[in-house]
């Protein structure tokens, strides 16, 4: 099989003993290059804690300029949001000129959207308010095929909900397909991916049933949880067929975790929202953005790559590098500016929330295992033109390293010369103004937060009463936000680099569903 890299999870994919030897260093690398990192810390705070003064005084103000910047981004993106929820789509498509297009349609009412639902443990009243919001989109229904796929994991209960749904929402859609997604398939882990892969080839029977040209189907991958808002598919639409190049690109909505954010516990509303302002600030960084959570793409990329990977963890950035290699590097991510809306981590208890955080991080964080994989499919796909490789790849790699490092580092430097570096350092100038110093510039860089707390407040849904106490809780608790991003971000990060550099891979951890009853 000419392209069999693309189906890769893990060194032991690998027949052959020299790629395996490579990929496993692939592995290997950025689990080795943050604690290499970490180590040199306390290196050079013991043999050169000048050196380190002068690293920590710098590394600071990168962080602060680094926030200064995201900032605007930030804002930028929440503005373009905000607007595109206020333009009549349908109106835009209906003026839309399709005449020459390489879909060889002449209507946008030829494009059909599948959306796919996999599901696990949730409770009915979360997966029915996602469909709920499906039938609230202004996209024509007939033009709508919804899969529901359950896993057969989930035992009598989960057949449960989705027979319940089945019975609401049949006839609400062009088709409904609910499908149950079996257990302990051969080369499948139990993962939202396996799912995904099969409600898709379910869906496939009924696109070729009715003879629909895959080009013409856009397939959008929901988590349970999600609440679409009233125009995404209409917005969607309009992106897809104003592409330049439709058929290799994927298209990223805008994912906000709002849907029971002020039912969660404070520390989990602070990630929930800075997940929510990460994404946004991809948004406007195009060309290094990935796809993540739920997003779109023409159902005949998917088929061309052979559906979702059924055996990794974080599907959703590896059905992009998939696609990346499969297309020798011709494949992109189209921001749209339009939000989704999901699930802050909630559960019974404040322990229980909490664990669950740290695992959906540590989970995210996984998307590490993305680095051997397209590392080796590069060295693989000699066609993929380095100049597109290198600046993903190595924004990636950043990415991975700075979310395990960075707090640890800020935390550490500011102290760790002055313990390590003897007394003579301790006698110094540049010591005596250290602390001074890095207080001062992270006491500047707290702007941030105050953005952060102002742009929290700008995202809670409209129509909540919240009065001016729980405002000043919402804006207050984001001073938590140094103290937590250690043990909540950081250490999660690194176990998850940790574990596979020692090859003790990560399974998938479901992240529990729950909202209170109002």
């Amino acid at each position: 099989m000419q392209d069999y890299y693309l189906k890769i999870s893990r060194a032991s994919d690998l027949e052959d003993k020299k790629e395996r030897i490579i990929y496993r260093i692939f592995e290997v690398f950025p689990g080795a290059f943050c604690w290499s990192t970490l180590i040199f810390c306390f290196l050079i705070s013991y043999f050169k804690p000048v050196w380190a003064a002068i690293f920590i005084i710098s590394f600071v103000i990168y962080w602060l300029l680094r926030v200064i910047y995201f900032s605007f981004y930030l804002s930028s993106c929440y503005k373009i949001m905000r607007e595109n929820e206020k333009i009549d789509w349908i109106k835009k498509l209906n003026e839309l000129q399709i005449k020459n297009c390489e879909l060889g349609i002449s209507s946008w009412q030829e494009i059909y959207q599948l959306i796919i639902i996999p599901t696990y443990k949730e409770p009915f009243e979360i997966v029915r308010d996602t469909f709920s919001s499906l039938v609230g989109v202004d996209y024509p229904k007939e033009k709508m095929i919804v899969v529901l796929s359950t896993e057969e994991r989930a035992g009598e209960e989960g057949k449960k909900v989705g027979e319940k749904i089945k019975e609401e929402f049949e006839n609400k859609f062009f088709k409904f397909l609910l499908t149950f997604h079996p257990k302990d398939l051969p080369g499948e882990i139990a993962a939202k991916g396996s799912n995904d892969a099969w409600a898709s080839k379910k869906a496939k029977e009924i696109i070729d049933q009715f003879k629909i040209p895959y080009k013409n189907v856009i397939i959008t991958s929901l988590d349970a949880d999600t609440k679409v808002f009233p125009k995404y598919f209409s917005c969607l639409t309009y992106n897809y067929l104003t592409s330049d190049d439709p058929l290799h690109s994927s298209f990223q909505p805008v994912p906000l975790f709002l849907n029971n954010i002020l039912q969660s516990p404070p520390l989990s509303r602070i990630f929930a929202f800075s997940a929510s302002f990460w994404e946004m600030m991809c948004q406007e960084r195009p060309e290094k953005l990935k796809t993540f959570s739920s997003h779109s793409m023409s159902f005949k990329a998917l088929v061309d790559v052979g559906f979702r990977q059924t055996n990794v963890v974080s599907d959703d950035s590896r059905i992009f590098w998939q696609c990346f290699l499969k297309y020798n590097g011709n494949y992109k991510v189209i921001p749209i500016f339009y939000p989704i809306s999901m699930d802050a981590n909630c559960a019974k208890s404040f322990l229980r929330t909490m664990k669950n955080v740290y695992l959906q991080q540590r989970r995210w964080a996984y998307g590490v295992a993305d680095i051997p994989y397209y590392f080796f499919g590069f060295l693989k796909d000699r066609k993929v033109p380095i100049k597109k490789f290198l600046p993903l790849a190595l924004t990636d790699f950043e990415t991975f390293w700075s979310w395990a490092t960075n707090s640890i580092i800020i935390f550490m430097m500011g102290w760790l010369p002055l313990v390590l570096g003897g007394e003579n350092f301790r006698q110094s100038l540049i010591a005596y103004n250290l602390p001074r110093f890095t207080s001062h510039i992270l006491t500047v860089s707290m702007v941030g937060l105050i953005l952060s707390a102002y742009f929290a407040i700008l995202l809670i849904p409209k129509g909540l009463d919240l009065g001016r106490r729980k405002y000043l809780i919402l804006f207050l608790e984001w001073f938590f936000l140094p103290l937590i991003m250690i043990f909540f971000t950081s250490l999660p990060a690194l176990e998850a680099q940790t574990r596979l550099m020692l090859g003790k891979y990560l399974g998938f951890y479901p992240t529990e569903k729950y909202r209170k009853k109002e």
